[in-house]
């Protein structure tokens, strides 16, 4: 297809992203951003170098060729250190500037959703914070007054998004690949959440399938969100979750973080730790031999009690879409968009982070790559396995699927005919087995011969019986297939979805109903915990046993 026909196709499902009021970020062109932007370069055991100061960044000198030894890791900034001076003026004109019809107000606090374990947790994970890698604390305000001043010196830095469209072949499917590049990931600073790092690279599908007569239609979207992936990130096109504006599907981003929701709300977001990993699996282990071995009730569903893991750290991401809206038939329309397919010398040529690596032992704080690379410089699943990333690999289009079913049939029909010749061959083989053992009977000098007989006639039974237990299966399996064929025909398409294992919802309004003294509580009872079993340990450690009962019993009573 030529670059305008892609173009049009793009715009056609373009989204429509709703923002929680409050975010400071928006999607904005690779040019500005790169060019608001210095390149630097960190080598093992070396302090970082500058290679190309602010103020002198162009595409072209992002993609000069730049050997250099293993392990070096070349990366963007675009936040300078504010002076005093400046952060000082900042604080003070801050409230002057906010929109009042712009104003992230927090919800039910995170830890106020969660035992006093996962509260723990996140005590020990704000800790190691102090011994990570992290953006500092004022890297947030100075993107924001870079972003600011790109924004005005550009026009489209604000409603840009860079779109790819990729066809299948053979498959039938046609994906529409549509990247957002912000210039910061505010949320741990700016909504009570797990991190910030600079440069956001965002990204949806819109799944197409193609029929023979070349109509496109929409079957499949298929989000990023944090942790999920494969099955868990798609939604059929008819699925009411999935909110449309016309042909545009609708995201809701999450404030700060920019995953994209299909519902509006706020989500809870646990972050495991990997040194509380073997323990989480040790529990998970010892749960499933509780209620699967053992039979025992667990307290909640296979699923609640698959992902549910008290060694998690507990947040939430806001995602309300009551603030700024971007798309079509909204205040802010996108403009043309760029064109990933084939890569631009930007993508394909930049191997780097795009924005600070900050060194975080865990990852979070670290800059992302681009679309095409991951953080490691190979290329990312999204870009070189468009339908294998959202678990799409194994569906037929609409328009294959009845052809592929009766393919089926016709492979199990084959598979119970050479079934049918195996068990005949063995059954007859059995026999024979059978009949030389009864005619060795009361003949003492063929003992060993007959016990050997026994043992061979054992195993060809239980030859026999598994391949007896497979045409069974494969008997039931023959009449799903046709039964499955009948459905498709009357134009049933099957459950919505049957193919999420782990699905991701806002957290309902009922159970974000918690008083001042439960807010206040959830905050401060770990610190005062802690507090007292130090207090226990250096005035009173004649007594530590009962005064660890009483701190406990007293805890858990209020």
């Amino acid at each position: 297809m030529s670059a305008e026909n892609d173009i049009a196709l793009l715009r056609r499902f373009e989204p429509v992203i709703h923002y929680t009021r409050g975010e400071r970020f928006f999607p904005m062109s690779v040019e500005s951003y790169v060019r608001a932007c210095s390149l630097w370069v960190r080598r093992p055991d070396e302090m970082p170098v500058c290679l190309v100061p602010a103020g002198e960044m162009t595409i072209e000198k992002l993609i000069e060729p730049r050997p250099d030894e293993f392990g070096a890791i070349q990366y963007l900034k675009i936040a300078e250190p504010l002076s005093i001076a400046e952060l000082a003026a900042r604080t003070l004109t801050r409230e002057h500037l906010k929109d009042p019809q712009n104003v992230f107000r927090a919800g039910q606090g995170r830890l106020a959703r969660v035992g006093y374990l996962s509260r723990v947790v996140d005590a020990i994970f704000s800790i190691t914070l102090l011994a990570r890698g992290r953006v500092s604390g004022d890297a947030a305000a100075s993107a924001v007054t870079v972003y600011q001043r790109t924004m005005a010196d550009a026009a489209r830095a604000c409603r840009c998004y860079y779109g790819r469209v990729v066809h299948s072949g053979q498959t039938g499917w046609v994906a529409l690949q549509y990247w957002f590049l912000y210039a910061f990931n505010d949320w741990r600073s700016g909504f009570f959440g797990v991190n910030d790092h600079e440069a956001d690279w965002e990204m949806i599908y819109v799944y197409l399938s193609e029929s023979k007569n070349g109509e496109l239609r929409p079957e499949w979207v298929a989000y990023a969100v944090h942790d999920f992936s494969g099955d868990d990130l798609r939604r059929r096109w008819d699925d009411p979750e999935v909110e449309k504006v016309g042909e545009h599907p609708v995201i809701y981003a999450g404030a700060g973080s920019h995953a994209s929701y299909y519902a509006r709300g706020e989500y809870m977001i646990e972050v495991e730790l990997p040194f509380f990993a073997p323990l989480g699996r040790v529990i998970g282990t010892a749960r499933r031999f509780w209620r699967g071995k053992l039979s025992q009730y667990s307290g909640g569903g296979v699923e609640q009690a698959e992902v549910s893991n008290a060694f998690r750290v507990p947040f939430v991401d806001y995602a309300r879409g009551d603030g700024v809206s971007i798309g079509p038939g909204q205040p802010y329309e996108w403009d043309t968009p760029g064109l990933l397919e084939p890569p631009p010398a930007w993508a394909a040529g930049y191997r780097g982070l795009w924005g600070l690596y900050a060194q975080d032992l865990l990852g979070g704080e670290n800059a992302p790559s681009g679309p095409v690379y991951s953080r490691d410089g190979t290329v990312r699943r999204s870009w070189h396995d468009p339908l294998g990333w959202a678990g799409l690999d194994k569906v037929p289009t609409p328009e294959q699927e009845l052809d592929a079913v009766l393919a089926q049939q016709v492979q199990v029909q084959a598979r119970q005919e050479s079934l049918a010749a195996k068990i005949e061959e063995k059954v007859t083989q059995l026999k024979q087995l059978g009949v030389e053992a009864a005619a060795m009977r009361g003949q003492p000098h063929l003992g060993k011969a007959h016990a050997a007989h026994l043992k061979q006639i054992h195993a060809q039974a239980q030859e026999v019986a598994q391949l007896r237990k497979q045409m069974a299966f494969e008997q039931a399996l023959l009449e799903s297939l046709k039964q499955h064929g009948d459905e498709l025909r009357a134009g049933e398409r099957g459950p919505l979805r049957a193919h999420i294992h782990r699905a991701h919802h806002p957290t309902p309004s009922s159970e974000l109903r918690a008083g001042r003294l439960a807010e206040f509580w959830a905050a401060v009872s770990i610190g005062l915990m802690l507090l007292a079993f130090v207090g226990l340990l250096f005035f009173a450690r004649n007594y530590m046993i009962w005064g660890l009962v009483a701190i406990l019993s007293l805890f858990t009573f209020i």
